[in-house]
C-alpha cells in the first residue's frame, strides 16, 4: 500500500510484462522439444510481450521509457565499477546496468524466437516461416536448432547475471527490488537521486 516513504516508479503495464514474461519464458524452456505446441505457443506470447514492451518503451510512463535508462557504454562501465567499490548511484528506475540487461534480454530473445520459428520451418514444415524451407528442410533443420538452443541457453545466462544483478542492488541500497517489481512502489530517498521525478 503507498505511504509518504514511498514513491510509485512502475506501472502495471510495466509489472505484467515483467511476471508474464517470466512465466512465458520457464514454460518455453522446460517443454522444449516434448511438448512443441506447448513450446510454440510460450514463443508467441513472448514475442507478443516483446513487441508490446517495445511501444511502451516510447510512449510509456517515465520509468518505462527507453530514454529513461537506456545510456551508453561508458556510464554502464562507470557504474558497474562503482559497483564493484559498494559506491554506485541508486537510481528509481533502472540504473545503467539493469537497462543494459533489459535491452540484452529483449534481443537474445527475439533472435530465441526468430531461431525457434526457423527450427519450426524447417524441421516441421510449419508455423509462419514454413515457405522459406520448402525442399531444404534437411539442410537448415540442424543449424536452426542450434542456434535457436543456444540462444535459449544465453538467454538463461543473462537471466541469472539479472538476478545477481538484483539481489547485489537490493542488498546494497538496502530495498527490495523484487516486492518494487510486484507492487510498483520503491522507497523514496533524498532529492539527489538521479532519475527520480
Amino acid at each position: 500500500m503507498k505511504n509518504t516513504t514511498s514513491i510509485k516508479v512502475w506501472d502495471p503495464a510495466v509489472r505484467i510484462f515483467h511476471w508474464t514474461l517470466v512465466v512465458a519464458f520457464t514454460v518455453a524452456y522446460i517443454s522444449g522439444e516434448d511438448f512443441i505446441t506447448l513450446h510454440s505457443w510460450a514463443g508467441y506470447l513472448i514475442l507478443g510481450l516483446l513487441m508490446a514492451r517495445l511501444i511502451w518503451g516510447f510512449i510509456g510512463t517515465q520509468h518505462a521509457r527507453f530514454s529513461d535508462f537506456v545510456r551508453g557504454p561508458k556510464t554502464i562501465k562507470q557504474f558497474l565499477k562503482d559497483t564493484l567499490r559498494f559506491k554506485a548511484q541508486r537510481y528509481l528506475g533502472h540504473n545503467p546496468a539493469g537497462g543494459a540487461m533489459v535491452i540484452l534480454l529483449m534481443v537474445s530473445l527475439l533472435i530465441t524466437i526468430f531461431t525457434g520459428l526457423l527450427v519450426l520451418g524447417a524441421e516441421d514444415n510449419a508455423g509462419p516461416l514454413a515457405a522459406w524451407f520448402s525442399g531444404n528442410e534437411s539442410i537448415w533443420g540442424e543449424i536452426t536448432e542450434e542456434a535457436h538452443e543456444f540462444f535459449a541457453n544465453f538467454t538463461v545466462l543473462l537471466v541469472l547475471l539479472h538476478i545477481a544483478g538484483v539481489i547485489v542492488e537490493s542488498l546494497l541500497h538496502r530495498e527490495n527490488l523484487v516486492t518494487a517489481m510486484i507492487t510498483g512502489f520503491k522507497p523514496s530517498r533524498p532529492k539527489s537521486i538521479k532519475g527520480s521525478e
